[in-house]
């Protein structure tokens, strides 16, 4: 490369000349001595301020927006790589004219010298991204307050200078995508100022291996807590790899991050990442708190960092370090955005909530999916039970409705019909098939989710093809079983009434009436269907939070060793208390929660105006045949009827496919598999179907109980829905 003689000190200060400038472009763009690129990088430089950190740091924003510009600094000199990308072209010709021109490479490294000595980046480096142990609402308080209010300038801390300089999360993509080859030939020109100012390098290393300290012991604290190390009873305190990772960041510090105290954080960080896993693996059997899961979070956050830390520090110096330098700082600059984003704290905290949501509906779905022909068998005589019961609760519905009650009672009444039937069936063992999309969702997002080693997406697929279609199978057996039994139960007590009575259960008015409301396209049924698939789904959110609740605050445990309960009942008992509660949990809660919603719906929408109702296919169709009883068979027959029996069949419909779809969602948001990869393999499923249908309907003679997705027929572990 051509080496010019200095230029002269006039391109230091104030605006050069044209012959400076013609000077200057021949010599640094001998090919195109025009380009705007060229011309503004001399205006640039020699307008390099000498004091006060303010104006220098404008200079680097200028910088920035010079690099920024999209028109790319190519095809100058014979020499040009013409594959560089618009900035880093120009970053290329800002490294030419500073080897070229000492001066202005003089003022340039007084400059970066300057603004690392006035800076500190323990911040940046040890709490952008990671917690400060506000609760959500407290952020949230705080967010949107630096949203509104104009924030304090605060120059001196170079988390504040890496947003001012990179104003938009989009900016984080550039960055990284800048060459670690030139940064490094430009941090040799300008990282070492002369003595005695500090150099640049040593005073952001410092900083680091200060972020390191202070993230061993954040993190430290957060591993030793008791709620963690109560999943790990079989490691002692003494031998948790988080006592260790606090020593191993001193010892860094202690020996300026000398390569072997390097490795052997690095090794302890792995061991933390271990335990954590450990953890997340046991949150099933002790339960699942938000704050737990949270905490978790941050230490895997806070080992990320100081291992990406830890990284920079290990590179040798030039192209290497830049390239690990890189990666750190476009990871931070993303988090640095996000910190102080409302979208995205509700969105981490929405993840939060799902993982707790799904811990426990995953575990219960289990016990919804059959596998063998008996199991098959059990699971419809269980939803004929189910059926026997809802068309009981629609007979009590009609019956409660038409009593002149005022409006808190009539639906204080409602709701005790609802929630007393689900309890019933809860007892009794029986099944609700609208209770199983939500639940079995769940299962389904954990199989898609589940890491498989090397042969991810084969496996996946292998567990998946077992899986849906025991789902479906099952789901069909507790369809078959609920609308099979719910039709004669509910002629046969229409008929006895009419019988004992001399008139129908349902007047004309009132069978009239139903049937208008289950026509699909002339009613709002198909509105109503949609808004009973999310209670469904909340329903099931309810469920697995109330045994998730009963787990982690070890209530069976308690009612176990209760003196009271052994006192009258004596130590058995007792544990059958506890194990009742365990197994009922569930499906009470649930059943509970989802009377209440069912009878409350309806109210809210006419204190608002609002025409609320809601429709389920098992209860839809036994008011149906009680309505078909009171018209007589003739009208049975008529197009309005057959259209309401329709009406039916397309409430189904929706609701397994909303309570589903929710469910699903929901699950693979928690267990961090993208949308677009869960509708991959449910895709991949369909044609599957399309080809062999008859495993999705019925269970081969001669397949054998599975484990794992396989489990027996618990008799609603979960909300039955309405």
């Amino acid at each position: 490369m051509t080496v010019s003689t200095p230029a002269p000190r006039l391109l230091l200060r104030g605006v050069p000349s044209d012959r400076e400038m013609d000077a200057f472009c021949v010599q640094y763009a001998p090919r195109a001595p025009g380009h705007p690129a060229v011309r503004d990088l001399l205006r640039l430089l020699s307008e390099v301020p000498d004091d006060g950190l303010e104006p220098r740091l404008e200079w680097v924003e200028r910088w920035i927006h010079w690099m920024r510009d999209r028109i790319p600094a190519q095809g100058l000199t014979d020499a040009d790589d013409l594959a560089l990308s618009p900035s880093n072209s120009r970053l290329s010709l800002l490294v030419r004219v500073l080897e070229g021109e000492g001066a202005l490479r003089a003022s340039v490294t007084r400059l970066v010298a300057g603004v690392c000595a006035s800076s500190r980046g323990l911040k940046l480096f040890a709490q952008v991204g990671l917690s400060a142990g506000n609760g959500f609402f407290s952020e949230l308080t705080d967010r949107l307050a630096r949203g509104v209010l104009p924030a304090p300038a605060e120059p001196g801390k170079l988390s504040e200078l890496l947003l001012r300089l990179f104003p938009v999360p989009e900016d984080a993509e550039w960055l990284s995508a800048l060459s670690p080859l030139l940064l490094a030939r430009l941090t040799a020109l300008v990282g070492d100022p002369p003595p005695p100012e500090p150099t640049p390098s040593s005073r952001v290393r410092g900083d680091l291996m200060d972020a390191l300290v202070l993230l061993g012991v954040q993190v430290t604290g957060l591993g030793l807590a008791e709620d963690v190390r109560d999943r790990i009873p079989d490691m002692s305190f003494r031998a948790s790899p988080f006592l260790r990772l606090r020593m191993a960041g001193d010892a860094v510090l202690a020996r300026d991050g000398a390569q072997e105290s390097l490795a052997d954080l690095l090794r302890v960080v792995e061991d933390c990442r271990g335990v954590v896993r450990t953890v997340t693996q046991h949150l099933e059997d002790f339960g699942v708190s938000v704050d737990l899961v949270y905490r978790l979070e941050c230490i895997q956050r806070g080992l990320d960092r100081m291992e990406a830390i830890a990284r920079v520090l290990g590179s040798p110096r030039g192209e290497p370090r830049w390239r690990e330098a890189l990666e750190l700082l476009s990871d931070l600059l993303r988090l640095a955005h996000e910190d102080r984003s409302v979208r995205a704290l509700v969105r981490r905290n929405a993840r939060l909530l799902a993982r707790k949501i799904i811990e426990r509906t995953g575990n219960t779905g289990e016990h919804y999916i059959t596998s063998t022909t008996a199991e098959f068998h059990h699971m419809v005589h269980s939803a004929a039970g189910g059926g026997l019961v809802a068309a009981v609760a629609v007979a009590l519905k009609f019956l409660l409705t038409g009593l002149p009650l005022a409006p808190f009672f009539a639906g204080l009444f409602v709701a005790l019909n609802y929630a007393g039937g689900f309890v019933v069936m809860q007892l009794l063992g029986f099944t609700l098939a609208t209770k199983q999309p939500s639940m079995t969702a769940s299962t389904l997002a954990a199989a898609v989710g589940e890491d498989a080693g090397p042969d991810e997406g084969t496996r996946r697929m292998e567990r998946l093809a077992a899986l849906v279609p025991r789902i479906t199978r099952s789901q069909l057996a507790a369809i078959l079983g609920n609308l099979g039994c719910v039709l004669p139960v509910a002629v046969a007590l229409a008929l006895g009434f009419q019988f004992l009575k001399g008139h129908a259960y349902l007047t004309a008015q009132q069978a009239q009436h139903v049937v208008e409301t289950l026509h699909p396209w002339k009613s709002a049924t198909l509105l109503h269907a949609i808004l009973t698939g999310v209670m469904l789904w909340a329903s099931s959110v309810a469920a697995g939070w109330f045994e998730n609740f009963i787990v982690y605050r070890r209530l069976p445990e308690a009612l176990a060793h209760h003196r009271v309960l052994r006192a009258l009942f004596g130590a058995t008992g007792a544990r059958k208390v506890a194990d009742a509660l365990m197994h009922h949990a569930a499906g009470v809660g649930g059943g509970v929660t989802l009377g209440v919603l069912l009878a409350v719906m309806p109210g809210v929408g006419g204190f608002f105006g609002v025409p609320l109702d809601v429709r389920h296919v098992t209860f839809s169709f036994g008011a149906l045949a009680f309505a078909g009883c009171a018209l007589g068979p003739s009208a049975v027959m008529e197009p309005g009827f057959l259209a309401a029996a329709a009406g039916v069949l397309v409430v189904g419909v929706v609701n397994f496919g909303v309570s589903f779809t929710l469910a699903l969602g929901v699950a693979l948001r928690a267990r961090d598999v993208p949308v677009s990869q869960g509708l991959r393999f449910l895709g991949a499923v369909f044609l599957r179907f399309l080809r062999n249908p008859l495993p999705f309907l019925i269970p081969p003679r001669d397949e054998p109980a599975t484990g794992g997705t396989q489990a027996q027929v618990v008799p609603l572990a979960g909300p039955p829905g309405h």
